[in-house]
């Protein structure tokens, strides 16, 4: 049985790519996924790659680090990409209406420290780190206490 913390090593952005698209496989509305780490350690790449894997036809998955939430219409429902580095309050969160989409959509989360006390406590957190010795190298260290999260992982690793 795979415990909470799990720790990865990573050697390139490809098996990034892989696990997101492994994880995604599993993802159903309501799920959420928070993906912290320094600018530049693979949080949109990974979001990027699980997103595309889901959508029906293959379309562009743009950072939405200035429009803030990006959504796209997949057989599974929404899915949202938010990206909450520029957010500066709280209460800019509700206006996006992402505290109703953690429950009604698939939500992937960037920067997930902004959200405080709003962040669901069912979520899968994935934090990044980027080696600095080996450059395409990443070590995500994935937890979560909600017990749905244990046998999905277990599957992908």
């Amino acid at each position: 049985m795979t415990a909470s913390p799990l720790i990865l090593s990573l050697e390139s952005p490809e098996e990034t790519a892989r696990l997101a698209v492994a994880i995604g496989a599993t993802l159903r509305p309501g799920d959420c996924i928070l993906l912290a780490g320094e600018i530049g350690c693979g949080k949109t790449h990974f979001a990027r790659s699980l997103i595309q894997s889901l959508l029906p036809s293959p379309e562009d998955v743009p950072s939405p680090t200035f429009t803030l939430v990006q959504v796209y219409e997949t057989d599974r429902g929404e899915i949202w990409h938010s990206d909450l580095y520029r957010l500066t309050a709280i209460e800019e969160i509700e206006e996006l209406g992402l505290t109703d989409a953690f429950t009604d959509a698939i939500t992937l989360i960037e920067w997930p420290d902004r959200l405080g006390s709003l962040a669901p406590e069912n979520a899968l957190s994935v934090n990044f780190v980027a080696d600095p010795i080996h450059e395409s190298r990443r070590v995500l260290t994935l937890s979560w206490t909600d017990p749905k999260w244990t046998s999905r992982i277990e599957v992908q690793t």
